[in-house]
């Protein structure tokens, strides 16, 4: 039987989102698979973390933008474990796999790792694209070689392709951090310059579909709409931007209640 390992990470307040996520997973993503998770977290209790497929990885909050630039680090602590998959994946906290994903999902070993395009810009021009534009940066990319600009928050692939792609990443980000330098998108920028030229499956925007946006995908993964629990800000316990993301929520709800 093929062997799953889906890596999750949720420190802080995003431990809220663990319970659904699991749950639809088991239902929906790969069913059939072997599937064990490994949850990186500081929460003391998770639900269910006494099943045996759960992997409990204790990870201190390292604060934005760290808790998402430093995730490949995070999985390499792990290698170890990891290496025993026949593939690896990637889900961000809020995300929900709300219909079947069957296993035409994975790469083929052709592919070896797998993608998904962002959503809100699956019909933009490359020129709109949010590349980094500093050229000392190892997340650089010159203007006019993407075609497609993909998401972080879901990626994977055959185990030992994904785990190169940390080791790999997670120097090009040390080798930034040594010149003081965060790429525009942190990890996501990094993903994107790794990725161009090579042969990678790219997805859709329907498995990684924004909660409530309406874009023309029947959605098959969802990303929760942040904003519905506390915003950015409270989520990563940011007091810097939390009066801002605390406005947009109140216009949310009011436009909710009105029918808006």
């Amino acid at each position: 039987m093929m062997r799953i390992g889906i890596l999750y990470i949720c420190t802080g307040k995003y431990s809220m989102f663990w319970k659904d996520f699991f749950l639809k997973a088991e239902k929906n993503f790969l069913p059939g698979m072997h599937k064990e998770y490994f949850v990186f977290t500081d929460a003391k209790r998770l639900y269910s973390d006494k099943i045996p497929r759960i992997h409990k990885k204790y990870q201190e909050k390292l604060g934005w933008p760290f808790d998402t630039l430093k995730r490949f680090e995070m999985f390499l602590k792990v290698e170890s474990e990891l290496e025993k998959f026949d593939y690896l994946f990637f889900f961000n906290a809020n995300m929900r796999v709300v219909e079947t994903v069957d296993e035409s999902f994975l790469p083929s070993k052709e592919e070896g790792l797998l993608a998904v395009e962002h959503a809100w810009l699956h019909d933009a021009s490359p020129t709109e694209f949010p590349l980094e534009t500093n050229p000392q940066s190892k997340a650089y990319i010159e203007p006019g070689m993407v075609t497609h600009y993909l998401m972080g928050g879901l990626n994977g692939g055959i185990s030992r392709c994904y785990l190169q792609l940390f080791k790999d990443i997670n120097r090009n980000i040390y080798e930034d951090l040594s010149k003081n330098i965060i790429a525009i998108w942190h990890d996501e920028s990094h993903l994107n310059k790794y990725l161009l030229g090579k042969k990678v499956k790219i997805l859709g925007p329907e498995y990684g579909y924004p909660q409530g946006s309406g874009l023309p995908f029947k959605p098959k993964i969802i990303i929760l709409e942040k904003n519905w629990y506390g915003g950015h800000a409270w989520l990563r316990s940011d007091k810097k931007d939390l009066i801002g993301d605390n406005l947009i929520y109140l216009k949310l709800f009011i436009k909710k209640l009105l029918g808006r």
